[in-house]
């Protein structure tokens, strides 16, 4: 795996600010439109998978990225409940659902991969 020298070139990042910014579009429409609660907490979710990958990786050592990757592996999860409801509700439309949790999964999936990477390579450094 190759060095990263800021957030913004890793591809979860990416993939996360993606559904960040879907999600807010998508608030602007109704029915997320009116639903304040619901608006708040689906953003706050999407917003915090990148949120928690860009404040891990500035402390700049690989314990502290890998949790706070954790923490954005769990906000997925938050963000895929929150799409199950909307969708089961009749809120969100079934292609949006299908799109935006597949993403998520995406992104949940590459998330998994790099904290394990990051573990074995600190377990590895841990054996020198």
């Amino acid at each position: 795996m190759s060095k990263f020298n800021k957030f913004e070139d890793l591809d979860i990042w990416k993939i996360a600010v993606a559904i960040a910014v879907e999600v807010y579009l998508l608030c602007d429409s109704e029915p997320l439109k009116s639903d304040w609660g619901m608006k708040d907490q689906i953003r706050c979710a999407a917003c915090s998978m990148s949120d928690n990958i860009a404040e891990g990786f500035e402390y700049n050592n690989n314990p502290d990225f890998i949790r706070y990757l954790n923490y954005s592996k769990g906000s997925s999860g938050e963000f895929r409940n929150k799409l199950i409801i909307l969708c089961r509700a009749g809120k969100l439309d079934e292609v949006v659902y299908e799109q935006l949790y597949a993403k998520s999964l995406e992104l949940s999936s590459k998330t998994k991969s790099l904290i394990d990477y990051l573990r074995k390579f600190e377990a590895d450094k841990k054996k020198k």
